[in-house]
């Protein structure tokens, strides 16, 4: 086996769980918030500069990797962790939202997806053997299969016909995979908004013996509640013993929701995109630091913050930085918005651990700023 996986401890009160995920690339405390390094780099960011604010895994992007500069070059340099220098785990996904979300520039067959570049609308084709076979050339710990992301709203029978779909392709990408020993492959589970379709999909796709299964096809723009809704749905219906990971989440509120649903992986490009239009998360709520109102504040981003930003520059000073079009403040900035999150990932571990994690969202809420609704747990 490629991973290992195992729940260490279930809360009382609720679905979430603390477990370890170890792949050939080290072993990972879940739940686990995953940066997402789409281009073979975390935004603003070093390989040396992640680890130090414990990261333990990281996202590439299949789509983009393919695009530029190619998987066979990444190959060439020895996978990708060689190639960006990231001696830790590394998840890839599929390329099915990316290739979703292209619009009218792509066209959906059994076979695969023709589709044109979004860089210079040359024309391309990603089957389910296709995205495999770039997976396996990177060399991620953890890859994803091929599926079709469908959009939202969308009527009962295109979500129908996608999530059938989405289980023909996982079929054919399971036949695909070529490094079993080395690179764990995660079915995805689709099905819109649409209950019945989520449960069929979760049956399914588990039905193939995936060794992990992610949540695809949420955070769409669709309300959270029905996010919520949909996870109450499908997770139970994930074998106990695999991971769970909830595609493309990562707001503070939905990490904690998720993780009392069950879930045990998330990846988001929230962090480093807010970041990078001056907003930063703190324990009061988010903060946008471009502001004038902070042009004479010396506090910290967050006094209640120890990373590295925080502990040695101001909200004025880094609002400065953004007014300048200064490289650093991006880089501060995002800095600490990882950092917060990673750090919430340990509290949320830690309130696990101690059967409190319901005190924990409804404090983390209040402070925050978030309503106190969905909170039926």
């Amino acid at each position: 086996m490629a991973i290992e996986f195992k729940v260490l401890k279930q809360c009382k009160r609720t679905g979430a769980r603390i477990g370890e995920l170890k792949t050939p690339h080290g072993v990972i405390k879940t739940p686990v918030f995953m940066p997402v390094g789409t281009q073979a780099t975390v935004k603003t960011m070093t390989p040396e500069e992640l680890k130090d604010m414990g990261t333990g895994i990281i996202l590439g992007n299949t789509y983009h990797l393919y695009m530029r500069p190619g998987h066979e070059l990444i190959m060439r340099a020895g996978g990708l962790h060689n190639f960006m220098n990231w001696d830790r785990s590394i998840l890839t996904d599929s390329g099915g939202f990316q290739v979703f979300s292209l619009g009218n520039l792509r066209e959906i067959k059994e076979e695969g997806v023709h589709f044109r570049s979004h860089i210079d609308g040359s024309r391309h084709f990603i089957s389910p053997e296709k995205a495999v076979e770039i997976q396996n050339a990177l060399g991620s710990d953890i890859m994803m299969a091929f599926d079709e992301c469908p959009p939202y709203p969308c009527h009962y029978d295109y979500a129908k016909d996608s999530m059938a779909l989405t289980t023909r392709w996982a079929e054919r990408c399971l036949k695909a995979h070529k490094n079993t020993k080395t690179q764990a492959l995660f079915g995805i589970i689709q099905g819109s908004v649409y209950r019945d379709l989520r449960r069929e999909s979760a049956r399914q796709i588990t039905s193939l013996g995936f060794p992990g299964y992610a949540v695809g096809g949420l955070s769409v723009v669709e309300p959270k509640d029905i996010m919520y809704s949909m996870l109450e749905e499908t997770v139970p219906l994930i074998p106990y013993q695999k991971p769970r990971y909830l595609m493309g989440v990562g707001s503070p509120d939905a990490l904690i929701e998720g993780v009392i649903r069950g879930i045990d992986m998330f990846d988001c490009v929230l962090q480093t995109r807010i970041a990078r239009n001056g907003t930063v998360m703190t324990s009061r709520g988010r903060l946008v630091v471009r502001n004038a109102a902070y042009a004479e504040d010396f506090s910290p981003l967050d006094p209640e913050c120890d990373c590295y930003t925080c502990k040695n520059y101001s909200r004025a000073y880094i609002r400065h930085l953004f007014k300048a079009n200064e490289i650093l403040g991006l880089r501060l900035a995002t800095h600490h918005n990882l950092y917060f999150t990673l750090r919430l990932m340990d509290k949320i571990r830690e309130a696990i651990e101690r059967d409190f994690l319901p005190e924990l969202r409804d404090e983390f809420f209040i402070k925050y700023g978030y309503q106190m609704k969905n909170m039926q747990h």
